[in-house]
């Protein structure tokens, strides 16, 4: 509006009801509120007849409006925002300065004033104010600050950006949003643009490269902004910290940490978390302790960061001081501090200092409920975690998703189905999204609760799947006895993720338990081509397979070459000589794992009584069990009592065992009862076994192998009226026999028999062959074992049931399908009958090869006529002959003080008169060579000893010295 024309101007009267001065022109009127010069001039002057006046009343307009601006900032720094928007509203607006709209924007910001900072912004836009730089960023800092990011971003935009502050705020408000990619870019636009970035903005750029992990372009802000020279400031060294840290470049966040002139309280606690986050705790603690040495004092940050390495490391000492600390600093209300404590209190297992923490807390948040119900998880109180979840969403807090995920591993660990079911249905329910995350979480608890249809429907309807949805998934099959699911999926996995170590120790159990040793060489070898075989977990998965699948030899040689074997690589070696019955060689580990400095757990124990108990070692097991007792201080459960029972019964000393039971100092459960069940078989103690029933069927009525064992008890007895009776019994209750199953490996694809199955493509062969090795049994003086044939019918139909046993079937076939000399490897579900035994024993003199038979007690190795167990379960063993023969072993062993060259040809836990060789064959199955054939080039880390053959040369020269004594062969013990 021109103001240049004196003449157009005239005073109007005032209006009406409104003490205001109308000044009219040719456009309208403009009102002013009287003040104490306008009032002057209207008392004194009527009309403007000279330029003097209208030059006194253009002076006076603009000292008014300056009295805007004043009296508009002054009401801002008082933050009196509702009386600085009337006075704008009212005020001359198209003439007040741009500090004023600054100010005002700036309180808005401050006060969250989102719709009053609109206002501001409609004013300027409607009068015309050109938006300069800092106008421009009091507006972009008004609506980030006051959440609308989308219309600062359009205004930031829209503005000439020469200040690195408005770039600074955008980016930093996209960083707190996560969106971390813009953050970059925009930085990059800045860089472009020739804008000079200032330490605040490497500060937020370094937070984002760490977010995303983008290594190397950190590493090129990390050289850019020391060219700018921001490498001494505490903020950037800070973030520096921050960022290598995160990038787990622990080593380069120390670097900068000891290169930094002035180290503050944020400084120690980025390089303590980062040592915690890195998984070196205890280089974080002795920072800590440095820290504590230079004066600075801990702030909150430092006692949340410190409190997690307390309960990694199980520190419960110094978690209560900081507690104390925190509590002495006023710290004791923060909801952060509480949570960690809480957590804390949880992963040390004090669970009434976590009760008590969580009980104090004025303000519980999701996290706290979600620290309390995973620490009664890990305590084994899932019960009462599940009772807590409900007690949460009854107070109508929402669960998130690492809540769901603990309460569903909760319901795993408790076995607690139905409550998992219940948890599921409340997601679809409340609609909360199925994450990855949580969707793995209920495959493993439908997988470790038994129900593996719930886990495939789960991983059927999962749009993405990582390589943790397929190990919860081969891992459930694995451990819910279906390996050759495990093995399929296994086979389908690879054709859209990536295995890794998990998988391997995932897959390989499947393979032991189908004892499918040519597949388990297959995964051997991916593991060596993928590098996995440093890791514990693998190693020890891969000697297991070997083990259960029959192929002592290799598992030992692997076993050998192990680096740093831990407890676990001990107990699966000796349990593994405990399944083959070689209890003189179990007991030799045991003892070089105690000389190794390692010492045995309660699980090395069962292993140790175990091969005792198969390998007729009566006093042996005595030993350890008192070993155990008094000596390592191990109070025994009911698994250890379970193998004395079982040690006592198969030595023949039932009414011993019987005493024990007795005696013991917890109550029996089944377990140990059905192993004297067991004991009265072998012995045909069918009085004691009757007795020893009735405590079995007590316990576990349900249980349908119990009266399957009296009944074969009895059968064995021919008392048929008895068998009779109990069969009645199991159909009344509805119970149904597991039915004998074998299956046999054959190029990679395993073959399943069921006891009696006519459904085999080979079966005519199959028959014809038994027949044939049936009637030449009957030639050489065999009869067959018809009490194995557990129903009362006459002796033809007994020996054609007894043929149609599965196990006989799968060594058929294996003859039948394999090539001559091939070991033929057997896996049964049940334990091998007495007549299967002895055709399995003739069977291996007959074709002249090796049989292998798992049978779900131990592994049977015939050949020659002969079996590895020695017809334990038939033949009582005299202890002291067993004693002088335990006592040659350790002679052997301090006279061999070295590692046998040959060892591939020595074949361990059998006694006999001569050195048994192993054939060509097996010798290209079992050694270092014949597996590097099947695997690649250099099985396992290294090559045969290039003196093997002539070190062969030289013992066979004085085999015949060595074949005198009768000595169990093993593995020397080395020096």
């Amino acid at each position: 509006m021109s103001m240049t024309s004196t003449t157009n101007f005239g005073f109007s009267p005032p209006l009406q009801n409104q003490r205001e001065i109308a000044l009219r022109n040719q456009n309208g009127f403009i009102c002013f509120k009287p003040s104490s010069k306008i009032s002057l001039i209207y008392s004194n002057f009527d009309s403007f007849p000279s330029i003097r006046t209208s030059t006194l009343l253009h002076e006076t307009i603009n000292q008014e409006i300056t009295d805007y601006n004043t009296e508009i900032c002054r009401y801002c720094e008082l933050g009196n925002l509702s009386n600085a928007m009337n006075l704008l509203c009212s005020s001359q607006k198209s003439q007040l300065e741009s500090r004023t709209y600054c100010s005002i924007l700036e309180l808005c910001a401050g006060l969250k004033s989102l719709q009053d900072g609109k206002k501001v912004h409609s004013i300027i836009s409607s009068n015309g104010i050109e938006v300069d730089g800092v106008l421009g960023s009091k507006l972009v800092f008004m609506y980030v600050n006051c959440g609308d990011l989308g219309e600062g971003r359009r205004v930031f935009d829209g503005i000439v950006k020469e200040k690195v502050f408005t770039w600074n705020l955008v980016m930093n408000e996209y960083a707190k949003i996560g969106d971390f990619r813009e953050s970059i870019s925009l930085f990059k636009q800045m860089q472009e643009l020739g804008i000079e970035a200032n330490s605040y903005t490497f500060s937020c750029v370094l937070k984002c490269f760490a977010a995303l992990g983008r290594l190397v372009e950190g590493e090129k802000a990390h050289g850019y902004l020391l060219k700018l020279g921001f490498g001494s400031y505490n903020t950037v060294g800070n973030a520096l910290i921050a960022f290598y840290s995160k990038c787990k470049r622990i080593r380069s966040a120390r670097q900068v940490f000891d290169e930094l002139i002035i180290r503050d309280v944020i400084s120690w606690n980025s390089i303590i978390n980062g040592y915690m986050s890195n998984g070196v705790a205890e280089r974080g603690l002795e920072l800590f302790s440095q820290m504590q040495l230079s004066g600075i004092d801990m702030d909150l940050a430092t006692v949340v960061s410190v409190l997690p390495a307390c309960s990694e490391i199980g520190l419960l000492s110094l978690g209560r001081e900081l507690h104390g600390y925190a509590m002495k600093a006023s710290f004791a209300r923060e909801i952060t501090l509480n949570n960690t404590l809480l957590d804390m209190y949880a992963k040390c297992g004090d669970l009434n200092s976590a009760v008590q923490v969580f009980g104090m807390m004025g303000k519980r948040t999701v996290v706290s409920w979600t620290s309390m119900m995973a620490g009664y998880a890990r305590e084994g109180q899932s019960d009462r975690a599940i009772e807590l979840f409900q007690e949460m969403v009854g107070e109508g807090i929402k669960p998130d998703l690492f809540t769901i995920t603990s309460i569903l591993h909760a319901c795993a660990r408790n076995g607690s189905l139905e409550n998992g079911k219940d948890l599921h249905s409340y997601i679809r329910e409340n609609n909360l999204r199925l994450s990855l995350f949580v969707a793995n979480a209920l495959m493993d608890m439908y997988a470790k609760c038994g129900s593996m249809t719930d886990a495939e429907s789960v991983f059927i309807q999962m749009p993405v799947r990582d390589t943790v949805s397929w190990n919860t998934m081969i891992g459930g099959y694995s451990k819910n006895c279906l390996p050759n699911e495990a093995l399929s999926l296994f086979i389908e996995m690879q054709l859209e993720s990536k295995p890794n170590t998990i998988t391997m120790a995932c897959i390989l159990p499947a393979c032991a338990s189908l004892s499918a040793l040519e597949r388990g060489r297959e995964i051997h070898g991916h593991v060596l081509r993928n590098g996995f075989s440093s890791d514990h977990y693998v190693t020890n998965a891969l000697v297991d397979m070997y083990v259960k699948c029959g192929a002592l030899l290799l598992a030992r040689l692997l076993f050998d070459r192990v680096p740093r074997k831990d407890l676990i690589s001990w107990t699966v070696m000796i349990a593994g000589y405990g399944m083959h019955g070689c209890g003189g060689e179990a007991i030799a580990i045991f003892n070089e794992m105690r000389s190794a400095g390692i010492e045995p757990d309660g699980v090395s124990f069962i292993a140790i009584l175990y091969a005792c108990s198969h390998s007729g070692l009566p006093e042996e097991g005595w030993r350890f069990f008192n070993i155990m007792r008094n000596d390592c201080k191990i109070k025994p459960k009911l698994e250890h009592y379970a193998c004395m029972v079982d040690i006592l019964a198969r030595a023949g000393r039932l009414t011993k065992a019987y005493k024990f039971i007795e005696n013991m100092p917890i109550m029996p459960d089944s377990t140990i009862w059905g192993a004297l069940l067991c004991g009265c078989r072998i012995h045909r103690d069918v009085k004691l076994a009757e007795k020893v029933a009735e405590h079995v069927f007590e316990l576990e009525p349900e249980n349908t192998g119990y009266y399957v064992l009296l009944a074969n008890i009895y059968a064995e007895a021919e008392k048929w009226e008895e068998v009779k009776k109990l069969r009645e019994r199991i159909g009344r209750r509805g119970l149904k026999k597991k039915p004998g199953c074998s299956w046999i490996e054959i190029k990679s694809k395993v073959h399943v028999f069921v006891a009696g199955d006519r459904s085999q493509p080979q079966t005519k062969n199959i028959v014809s062959l038994l027949e044939k090795v049936r009637k030449r049994m009957k030639e050489e003086g065999y009869l067959p074992k018809k009490k194995n044939a557990l129903i009362n019918v006459d002796d033809t139909e007994k020996e054609v049931v007894l043929c149609g046993h599965s196990e006989k079937l799968a060594m058929a076939f294996g003859i039948l399908n394999l090539p001559p000399g091939k070991t033929i490897r057997v896996t049964k579900n049940l334990r091998v009958c007495g007549d299967c035994h002895e055709m399995a024993k003739f069977m291996s003199k007959m074709v002249k090869t090796e049989i292998v038979l798992r049978d779900s007690n131990r592994f049977h190795l015939f050949k020659d006529g002969q079996c590895s167990c020695r017809d334990l379960k038939k033949k009582k063993r005299n202890s002291k002959k067993w004693r002088i023969a335990y006592l040659r072993i350790k002679i052997r062993n301090r006279l061999e003080r070295r590692w046998w060259p040959d060892l591939a040809c020595r074949k361990p836990g059998l006694i006999g008169e001569e050195i048994l060789s192993v054939p060509a064959e097996e010798k290209k199955d079992q050694t270092v060579g014949g597996a590097a054939a099947a695997m690649g080039p250099r099985w396992l880390d290294g090559e045969p000893s290039r003196n093997c053959s002539k070190l062969k040369d030289k013992r066979s020269k004085r085999s015949s010295k060595r074949t005198e004594l009768p000595l169990v062969m093993m593995f020397p013990a080395r020096s």
